[in-house]
């Protein structure tokens, strides 16, 4: 089965929740991953009446719709961050209060606590979202920061954001860190601070996103592989990054979003930099079954354009992994022949050899289909030797198919093997 595509409705929280699951439905997408800001799932209501729930689901169905996590990532920033006059753009009046940071930072803890049970209400079980980070402003380290500074910052985060896990666990609900700049892990190493800062503790994991990885120089295929069991939920989104240098850097250099002097920026699934084909093997290799949620951001494109491209895109690049291996047909044939009994029986060997009954050895080499189709045409042009210890190499005059592995008997009445 494939996996379902969705969109996350964050970048698209101007228009309201009916009209977003209209236009997602006309650019080709089996569900939403529904954004807690404008009015497409508003915590507080979905808590208070039941109806809001239920009214929720109407509309969705109406469009044939599928919803599997709700995302909160402005409220979640507000909880472990250094409070300042940004947040109040960010934040609903009802968390932001008085604007002190305390306040603000106890209010978001409560909020993200009630989206735990608003997504239980709701009937999914993952919730993407940020922590914020109190020692972001530290990244770079000059004025040298102290020595303790990391330690001091993670005890911080582990202190506000266990009671918030724990309330997700009663709940039956993981919430998903988008590990981004900004955020208490923004790369592999951090990633792996937050998570041993936490004691590992089992509500927490991943909202995988490789964009914010690729422009870093984070390996973003990696990273799966590390956190195989904490990948809860994926975002298809791709970066594009220049070949060269350019006037702002890395760290964008106050440019705005867009500006063509940035070394990185966003771009429609499938236009930037970002390997996906890797990543869906990799995803693969981990069972992830979750949706592909595409979170859409070009400055350059039309976003309705963009989202239905990168809609199509991504049914395009994903592809189930396989159940068996690729060569199993032949395992059975090639484990009589050959006589292993080892458990790689059924993967195609590089190298077998095989005792003959006159103590002999040949050595073959067989590494598949597509090799033996291009040493048939190769020995067309060319005497092929029959590698027998103790004897010369012998001019190929017989005809044989290159993918049957000969058996003792058939070589000693003067067939051919394969050659070194």
């Amino acid at each position: 089965m494939p996996r379902p595509v969705t969109l996350f409705t964050g970048q698209w929280a101007d228009l309201p929740f009916e009209t977003i699951c209209e236009k997602a439905k006309s650019f080709g997408y089996d569900g939403l991953e529904l954004a807690c800001w404008g009015d497409h799932f508003e915590v507080d209501k979905a808590l208070e009446d039941d109806s809001y729930v239920r009214g929720r689901w109407d509309t969705l169905n109406k469009y044939e719709l599928q919803c599997f996590a709700i995302s909160n990532h402005l409220v979640g920033q507000a909880v472990c961050d250094r409070i300042d006059e940004r947040h109040e753009s960010i934040l609903p009046p009802r968390i932001w209060g008085d604007g002190s940071e305390d306040g603000v930072r106890t209010r978001a803890a409560e909020e993200m606590q009630n989206t735990a049970r608003a997504a239980a209400k709701f009937g999914v079980h993952v919730v993407p979202g940020f922590t914020g980070s109190p020692i972001w402003h530290m990244v770079y380290s000059f004025p040298p920061n102290p020595p303790d500074f990391l330690e001091k910052g993670l005890s911080l985060f582990a202190e506000m954001w266990t009671p918030i896990l724990n309330v997700f666990s009663e709940n039956d609900v993981k919430f998903a860190l988008e590990v981004h700049p900004t955020e208490i892990a923004f790369d592999i190493y951090s990633a792996q601070n937050a998570l041993d800062a936490l004691n590992g503790h089992a509500a927490f994991g991943f909202n995988y996103d490789p964009s914010h990885f690729g422009y870093q120089g984070v390996d973003y295929v990696g990273f799966i592989r590390k956190f195989a069991d904490r990948i809860f939920h994926v975002h298809m989104k791709d970066v594009g990054w220049a070949r060269g240098g350019q006037e702002a850097g890395v760290f964008g250099g106050h440019a705005d979003f867009g500006d063509h002097r940035r070394f990185w920026d966003f771009r429609s699934v499938g236009r930037g930099n970002i390997d996906f084909e890797s990543i869906i093997r990799a995803l693969n290799d981990i069972g992830y079954s979750g949706p592909l949620s595409i979170e859409w951001e070009d400055p350059g494109m039309d976003r309705e354009h963009g989202a239905t491209e990168s809609c199509a895109y991504t049914r395009k690049i994903d592809f189930p992994a396989s159940n068996i291996a690729f060569d199993a047909a032949f395992a059975e044939y090639k484990t009589a022949v050959v006589g292993s009994e080892s458990p790689r029986a059924t993967a195609v060997p590089t190298q077998k050899t095989m005792e003959l009954t006159d103590e002999r050895r040949i050595r073959f080499h067989f590494n598949g289909w597509g090799a033996g189709r291009r040493r048939r045409a190769r020995d067309r042009h060319r005497h092929v030797g029959l590698c027998v210890y103790g004897q010369s190499p012998q001019p190929r005059y017989a005809e044989y198919r290159p993918y049957d592995v000969p058996t003792a008997s058939h070589t000693e009445a003067g067939g051919h093997c394969w050659p070194q």
